[in-house]
């Protein structure tokens, strides 16, 4: 992608042809755990200087892997839904297991580079280039199946980021949270990826980490932010997006909020329970080829 002050068309989405989901539903609801590696000889990216080994940060984030992410599985069960993981591919060697559970429950996987330790725009061209790739081989080689989506750790990217994930095979990126209905971002050489809706804001990083809000008030803010797209949804599909993190939703006295946020979502019947690549696939056979949603011939 070339450097631009605004580097895809604008599109309002109140002047956008109609979005249909499967059976009619309002809303595309997408739950995405974000399943890190941590190593304990390298600092988490975004939290700048500090000294190794950091154990207090480790620890927490270890206890998400060995602890939070089964009660997330759990959780997620109960309702029938399959989490599209954004998934540190270092962490398929490390920890096995909890990519075997995951492969049991049929969930997706999305690359998040090799570890949460190095982001793409911490790295030179060809390092990056060799990430992405690594990423991508390592977690079809660890599935059986290549990842059809890519969430960056820390949503960092450069102005290469595109071009390489659509060279190994990438059909969407979630780091773009700027709308609540994919869209296509057209890349040279005739190629395109889908901007997948991610969140930063029902995010349990940004919410409870960050804004130090309460689970009870995550848990408030799903809740509202799906009453305005269910609604919103009768008229064009929305997707609702909910990241989460094992280290952070995990725990004992936070998991109850997403139990009960999810039971009051899946009270009602226009509700898609959809993987990342499910989304893309039915948003792709909407549009034609240049991107642009299909209009409908008016009936007479």
């Amino acid at each position: 992608m070339k450097p631009s002050a605004y580097p895809f068309p604008y599109s309002p989405i109140v002047d956008r042809p109609k979005l249909e989901w499967p059976d009619g539903a309002h809303v595309a609801l997408w739950i995405i755990p974000n399943i890190e590696y941590f190593s304990l000889l390298e600092r988490p990216g975004g939290y700048g200087p500090g000294k190794v080994p950091d154990v207090v940060m480790w620890c927490e984030r270890d206890y998400g892997n060995r602890v939070g992410v089964f009660r997330i599985m759990e959780t997620l069960d109960r309702y029938g839904i399959r989490g599209t993981v954004a998934l540190n591919s270092d962490l398929c060697a490390e920890h096995p297991q909890i990519v075997r559970e995951g492969e049991k429950r049929k969930w997706e996987w999305m690359g998040h580079n090799e570890s949460n330790t190095r982001r793409l725009n911490e790295m030179s061209p060809e390092e990056e280039k060799t990430a992405i790739r690594n990423t991508f081989a390592t977690i079809e080689k660890h599935t059986g199946k290549r990842p059809a989506g890519w969430l960056s750790s820390g949503l960092q990217e450069t102005w290469d980021t595109l071009d390489n994930l659509a060279a190994n095979g990438c059909q969407y990126v979630a780091d773009w949270c700027n709308d609540d209905q994919p869209y296509v971002m057209n890349l040279d050489g005739g190629k395109s990826i889908v901007a997948m809706p991610y969140t930063q804001q029902l995010n349990d990083k940004s919410s409870i980490e960050k804004r130090y809000n309460t689970a009870d008030e995550f848990r408030q803010m799903i809740c509202d932010q799906f009453d305005v797209l269910y609604r919103e949804g009768a008229k064009s599909g929305r997707v609702m997006a909910i990241a989460l993190h094992p280290y952070l939703i995990g725990v004992p006295h936070r998991i109850g909020a997403l139990d009960k946020a999810l039971r009051y979502i899946c009270k009602h019947k226009k509700v898609w329970k959809a993987t990342g690549s499910e989304i893309c696939a039915q948003y792709r056979a909407q549009i034609d080829a240049a991107g642009v949603p299909k209009r409908k011939a008016a009936r007479r």
